[in-house]
């Protein structure tokens, strides 16, 4: 395994006022899908016609570094620690599927690091990940064991565990009632706040995402 973090691939879009100490948004893309995708569907139209006139970083999940871990370096040192060099000031980190994953790891790593969290249709990892949780009595009640590095997927669950407890970070949670993983949804949705939580018609599928983006912008997401 190379232990470098992947250089990603990303998109970066100014807000169109810019100004010193703005927001920035990241999102980390799906598996295989690049960072245009988010593009493609509009969402810096609907971040503009929302109000929400912050930077875009559009990220590819490097899928290898996002297994290992190495992707969580790789966002501190080539997007995070510089936009917070140059005077952004609110940052929120989210993704789509296995980039929300990887959004949940990078919180578990850096806890301060993000403002707000937008989680649409996490990828829950494997059947039996989901089904020890759910026999310990849900992510509450779960105890996980010391994690190594590379044990991101019980890492963004952790970070879930981490997000139901007083003063956490706020995140916002998607998904589509129809997903494939809504049953693991359901179990992550209980770790939040219900009006911190959206279930819209639909599978695992971009206009389902755009539907719940625009749901998140519409409630006052970004922290305005």
């Amino acid at each position: 395994m190379d232990p470098r973090p992947p250089e990603l691939e990303r998109i970066a879009l100014p807000p169109s006022a810019a100004a010193a100490g703005g927001d920035l948004l990241i999102m980390l893309a799906g598996a295989y899908d690049a960072p245009a995708r988010f593009l493609e569907h509009d969402l810096d139209t609907d971040c503009r016609d929302a109000g929400f006139d912050a930077a875009l970083c559009l990220v590819r999940t490097d899928l290898n570094g996002a297994t290992d871990g190495r992707m969580i370096e790789a966002l501190r040192r080539q997007v995070i620690d510089p936009a917070r060099t140059a005077g952004v000031g609110r940052i929120v980190l989210g993704g789509i599927s296995i980039g929300a994953m990887t959004a949940l790891q990078y919180h578990d790593a850096c806890p301060a690091d993000a403002d707000e969290l937008l989680l649409l249709a996490p990828y829950p990892g494997n059947r039996g990940i989901t089904a020890e949780i759910a026999a310990a009595g849900g992510v509450r009640a779960w105890q996980p064991d010391r994690l190594p590095p590379d044990a991101g997927e019980l890492r963004s669950w952790r970070a879930l565990k981490q997000l139901a407890g007083r003063d956490a970070v706020p995140a916002w949670l998607g998904y589509g009632s129809d997903d494939r993983f809504a049953d693991a949804h359901r179990m992550m949705a209980d770790a939040l706040p219900a009006d911190r939580v959206c279930a819209t018609p639909g599978g695992h599928s971009w206009p389902v995402w755009r539907q719940l983006w625009r749901t998140w912008l519409a409630a006052g997401g970004g922290g305005r």
